[in-house]
């Protein structure tokens, strides 16, 4: 599955991912993606292989440890490792359009804005599960 950021300048492509997505409605996962909400997966490290623009990637870090890794060029959010695991994180609208992916799981439910609707299908949580929980429902 492969995937690019808006400018086209970072290139990577996704082994063996998984089909199930998460959608975040945390506050900081809006303003990261400028949206109600945010859909992404995890996959441990080496099932991502960066094609090009590594170095347009730029970091920003909370003093909390969110980390949110994008192009330097365009803005747009790029996979990034998930503290110090050994997973990364990959936003699905990053992805190839033809991909086959759903949307499994709802967090933090209980910080959705107003103007959302509540999601209809997969789990709902009102916060999340474990990190742990959380990859090992997406890779079932």
């Amino acid at each position: 599955m492969k995937g690019q950021c808006l400018c086209g300048g970072v290139e990577f492509e996704v082994h063996d991912a998984p089909h199930k997505l998460y959608q975040c409605h945390c506050s900081l996962c809006r303003k990261q993606s400028g949206t109600a909400s945010n859909a992404a997966f995890i996959v441990p490290r080496e099932k991502v292989s960066w094609h090009a623009g590594r170095d347009l990637v730029t970091s920003f870090t909370r003093p909390t440890g969110f980390r949110s890794d994008f192009c330097s060029r365009c803005g747009s959010p790029v996979p990034n490792v998930v503290g110090h695991t050994a997973y990364v994180w990959v936003p699905a609208g990053l992805l190839d359009p033809s991909a086959e992916l759903e949307v499994a799981m709802h967090l933090w439910l209980d910080s959705k804005v107003a103007w959302e609707a509540m999601p209809a299908g997969g789990v709902h949580h009102a916060a999340a599960p474990s990190f742990d929980e959380i990859v090992a429902f997406l890779h079932e």
